[in-house]
């Protein structure tokens, strides 16, 4: 773990891909040749992989109606600002499965090979972000952390990619993401996002009516919206 001011650099992430998740998230079938060549991919992409992770501890310099500042940056986020409304501190970061597995899954040579690297790299962001998660609740004594990701909202869209990197420093130089002219990240396996210490569980899911995702990890709530974020709040 390195620190530069205030960031904090992890690198490596410890992580362990869970196999029998995986594999049933491929529908591939227990003692099959096809199980047996899966597991060999996990083991190289496993001694590969390299996740990593910036974050910074922010402070909430002041409350609008639709953004918050954090360490004098604006982020314009009605349902952020909600959610932040009795926070104090927050973590702002970004997460990467790394460019050497990224590499190595880029390699491949047939297409269903392609496809099951890119779902090991995924795995992996996933395991490395639950490492992640744990290490800052460890850290800074938090029981439940929530997360909002720019693009995951309409409410938040990937324009705020600028000002969470902004607030970030030189991620690129720290962990090696960039920001594509769209806003988008490469290694394309990372996460950027807002992680928030809170009473109550949210997920940008709950929000989002895209029934096909397959990372959705909270149900749909169509009153939600009306019902939380559509009231003004007191400072």
């Amino acid at each position: 773990m390195t620190a530069a001011t205030d960031r904090v650099v992890l690198d490596p992430l410890p992580f362990q891909v869970d196999f029998t998740a995986l594999q049933q998230s491929l529908h591939i079938r227990q003692g099959s040749e096809a199980e047996a060549d899966l597991h060999r991919m996990t083991d190289v992409a496993q001694s590969i992989a390299r996740p990593k992770a910036i974050y910074k501890l922010a402070f909430i310099d002041a409350k609008e109606d639709q953004a918050v500042l954090l360490d004098g940056i604006r982020f314009t986020s009605r349902v952020l600002r909600v959610n932040l409304d009795t926070a104090q501190r927050v973590f702002a970061y970004v997460a990467t499965s790394g460019r050497e597995l990224e590499a190595w899954a880029d390699a491949q040579g047939d297409s269903l090979a392609r496809f099951w690297a890119d779902s090991i790299n995924q795995a992996v962001l996933g395991a490395a972000l639950k490492s992640f998660r744990e290490h800052l609740t460890a850290q800074f004594a938090v029981s439940q952390l929530s997360a909002m990701n720019p693009g995951s909202l309409a409410d938040w869209p990937l324009r705020e990619q600028r000002p969470l990197f902004g607030l970030l420093g030189d991620v690129r130089a720290a962990i090696g993401v960039t920001l594509t002219p769209s806003l988008l990240m490469t290694p394309t396996k990372s996460v950027s996002g807002i992680l928030f210490p809170s009473e109550e569980t949210f997920a940008s899911c709950q929000l989002c009516p895209r029934e096909t995702c397959p990372n959705r990890r909270a149900a749909y709530d169509a009153a939600l919206f009306g019902r939380k974020y559509n009231t003004l709040v007191e400072s």
